[in-house]
């Protein structure tokens, strides 16, 4: 690698981490909702796919089905989603959002709509485009 790329991926490194600390200050200053940024994903990935097994939500948070244990815990507490027993195998239990549920994300995605146009409300349509085909590559 040669040098002058290796000074640009530092400073890269650097300005990636202070948008994404930026990010999660916005989201703890102006969070009403007193859930975290995995709440509301495994709410909107129930929301859109439908009931899903703790395995399927741990795998695309890319976290551990302990971890989706202890997040779906406090939904579960709040009542924004449930949990049953699947149908045809009563060993494996499915999680899906219930009505409160639904009205939380609702509410969640509001919060994030005006998150995001505070911190990317200068690009254009065409630079969110670039940016994300530029993070899709990455990953």
């Amino acid at each position: 690698m040669s040098e002058l790329k290796r000074e640009q991926l530092a400073i890269l490194f650097e300005t990636m981490t202070s948008l994404e600390r930026r990010i999660a200050n916005e989201w703890n200053h102006h969070n009403e909702l007193d859930f975290s940024k995995s709440y509301i994903l495994i709410l909107d990935f129930l929301a859109m796919e439908g009931p899903k097994r703790p395995s399927a939500i741990a795998e695309k948070l890319k976290i551990t089905t302990g971890g989706v244990t202890v997040l779906t815990t406090k939904l579960l507490h709040a009542g924004y989603i449930e949990k049953t027993q699947n149908e045809t195998d009563r060993r494996a239990s499915q999680i899906h959002i219930t009505e409160s549920g639904l009205e939380i994300l609702a509410r969640s995605r509001h919060h994030v709509e005006t998150l995001f146009e505070h911190i990317f409300g200068m690009l254009t349509a065409d630079e969110i485009k670039t940016l994300r085909t530029i993070f899709e590559k990455c990953i």
